[in-house]
């Protein structure tokens, strides 16, 4: 008992010392719940960007069926395809083999899946055998692509937080260094930053004497779960052993801020999301103070309605979030950038 008092009572100081709980940080860019409400030309704008994405990378299946296409144009009837060197992985994917799936074929297997692909599908189609083969292979990889794009808007709502972050560093003339989500190294900055948003898994600055380092979809072992964002009062060389790395995440007491962050831009699922992020923040509060801690809580969403923005806001003014920003506001999202800068 008398070291959670203790732990809580470092929690409360670090919070004195960084400023959260002396104001209200949401009434900077919130005057009322409606504020935060997503408009509808927010909503067209946000279809939009998911519609250009969904383009960008269907670009190379897109090529590659065109290759495909130029390749077995030489055959002359379907069972010719078989004799094409080069075109093995093309002709499998036209089977509905995943790429995943072909690791573990073996040659013999391989030969089947193409031989009924041949047998069931392109000689029926006589002398459009060319036109089916295509038409499969474009099918199979859209059905991969509809996969990856099922979160596309998460990623596509991380990859804007991060760039409004840097720009906000950057305007006030703070360096950062950046984790990237490959190679897992940390990277000083460069005067040249384009894309980098699309790497990165973490962003560390200094503040003063104060580190700072905000991680990524990271597992809290306090929490149990997967939180979207984490700030902690720790400096990135800290988290590079893993050993140190996986002790500094389980001790509550580094954590500043947790945050839910939600991309989807589709209204019809914007209450669904907002109940995962609600129940998740829930849980991040009472996890702390079991933990002898508070951090400050906060929400980021793209797509708010009505009575989500008034339920936000009445958390908001209870004191039970610490802040919230519509991810579609370039002034909410700066000013919550600049406020996880001054924690």
């Amino acid at each position: 008992m008398r070291d959670l008092m203790l732990g809580y009572s470092r929690c409360i100081a670090k919070r004195m010392i960084v400023g959260e709980g002396m104001n209200k940080p949401y009434s900077s860019h919130l005057r009322s719940g409606k504020d935060i409400q997503t408009s509808h030309e927010a909503v067209r704008a946000g279809f939009v960007a998911l519609a250009l994405e969904k383009n960008r990378q269907a670009s190379p299946y897109v090529e590659e069926a065109r290759v495909l296409k130029v390749l077995v144009e030489k055959a002359r009837k379907p069972a010719d395809l078989v004799k094409i060197k080069g075109i093995e992985s093309g002709l499998l994917t036209a089977a509905g083999i995943s790429e995943k799936a072909k690791a573990y074929l073996l040659a013999e297997d391989k030969q089947d899946a193409i031989q009924n692909l041949i047998d069931k599908h392109l000689e029926p189609a006589g002398g459009r055998f060319v036109e089916e083969l295509v038409f499969r292979f474009r099918l199979a990889h859209a059905e991969a692509l509809g996969g990856s794009m099922r979160n596309i808007g998460g990623v596509l709502a991380e990859r804007k937080f991060v760039r409004i972050l840097i720009s906000t560093f950057k305007v006030a003339g703070i360096s950062y260094e950046w984790l990237h989500n490959e190679t897992c190294q940390w990277c000083s900055a460069g005067e040249n930053d384009a894309d980098i948003e699309l790497f990165v898994k973490g962003i560390s600055w200094q503040i003063g004497d104060n580190a700072r380092t905000l991680l990524m979809n990271i597992s809290t072992p306090i929490v149990g779960n997967n939180i979207d964002l984490c700030l902690f009062d720790v400096a990135p060389k800290a988290f590079a052993e893993k050993k140190t790395g996986n002790k500094l995440i389980s001790e509550a007491v580094h954590y500043l801020a947790l945050g839910e962050l939600k991309g989807g831009i589709d209204p019809a699922g914007a209450d669904e999301h907002w109940k995962t992020a609600r129940t998740a923040l829930t849980r991040i509060r009472e996890s702390f103070k079991k933990a002898g801690c508070c951090p400050a809580t906060f929400f980021i969403g793209a797509a708010i309605e009505k009575k989500m923005a008034a339920e936000i806001w009445n958390l908001l003014k209870k004191g039970t979030l610490s802040n919230a920003a519509n991810l579609n506001s370039e002034s909410q999202m700066v000013s919550i950038s600049k406020w996880l800068l001054s924690l």
